[in-house]
């Protein structure tokens, strides 16, 4: 199954189409575009209730837009939720005062908890033991990836040597891999919208009996069976964009769990990293100055 994209966003193509639509078609458009991340649980008949015109004329744009018919739109609607296109409607959704804050805070738990009950005691230990006693960890992601990557990486490092975050600056992934030892543990992060290089990744390294760990949303289901450990952070939120607060505090959760397996020496090596900070003078909190 390849890492593919979605068709062309509905809203794009009633931008393409909208000088050409009658009268009619563009009341039901311009309803469309101000609801779209309501498109795929509305149905034909409300879509006409909706936006005041007939079912045909609702039917006859979705013609002219290329979909086979409504069930089509539907699914389109949902593919792109699926792989993370951003769809935001003029609607209320987030609330107002103190609801949006209520609202908010819901969803992120309701994504924490449902990351936290995809684990088992089991799964999480072998985890962790794996990031304490690999001689190397290589931590990779892309894109929205990559901040959750880099946070993990800084996280291990406080605790244990020889963590990197690949690729370097301007360095192709090739060469970094073929300088890998068997041992090193990689730690792929891989959220939606992922580049199309991914899918190619996790073959190579599956090829290469590397150990690896992913750490992505639900629709890394498909890698499973090509990695060693798979953990799964939900990202929904009450509107557009993506949440990475389950995978942050996955990342912490791990980290934490991780240097209380080797606290002697995590302890000496956040010592000796506190001791640095001093005599180069790098943080406000030791400088001594604002």
């Amino acid at each position: 199954m390849s890492e593919t994209s979605p068709q062309t966003h509905i809203g794009r193509r009633l931008q393409q189409h909208f000088t050409e639509l009658g009268p009619q078609e563009r009341r039901v458009a311009d309803f469309i575009l101000a609801h779209l991340e309501d498109l795929a649980v509305y149905s034909a008949a409300d879509l006409s209730r909706l936006s005041g015109v007939s079912k045909a004329t609702v039917t006859r744009l979705f013609k002219r837009l290329g979909f086979d018919d409504f069930k089509a739109v539907k699914a389109h609607a949902r593919q792109l939720r699926h792989y993370g296109v951003p769809l935001a409607s003029q609607s209320d959704a987030l609330g107002e005062g103190i609801e949006r804050f209520r609202r908010h805070a819901e969803r992120e738990q309701q994504n924490l908890r449902q990351c936290l009950e995809r684990l088992t005691p089991m799964l999480f230990d072998e985890v962790v033991r794996a990031l304490d006693e690999a001689p190397a960890v290589a931590v990779i992601g892309y894109r929205n990836s990559y901040p959750v990557g880099l946070h993990l990486r800084q996280q291990l490092m406080q605790a244990r040597g020889s963590v990197h975050l690949l690729p370097a600056p301007n360095q192709s992934l090739a060469e970094e891999l073929v300088e890998l030892d068997p041992g090193t543990l990689i730690v792929l992060i891989g959220f939606r919208r992922r580049p199309r290089l991914f899918e190619t990744l996790v073959g190579v390294l599956a090829a290469r009996e590397q150990r690896v760990l992913l750490i992505g949303d639900p629709t890394t289901a498909k890698y499973a069976d090509q990695v060693t450990w798979r953990l799964e952070c939900a990202l929904e939120t009450i509107s557009a964009f993506d949440s990475y607060a389950s995978a942050m505090s996955l990342v912490s959760l791990l980290a934490n769990a991780m240097l209380h397996r080797r606290l002697a020496q995590g302890r000496a090596r956040i010592g000796e990293v506190t001791e640095l900070y001093q005599e180069l003078d790098e943080l406000a909190d030791f400088s001594g100055r604002p």
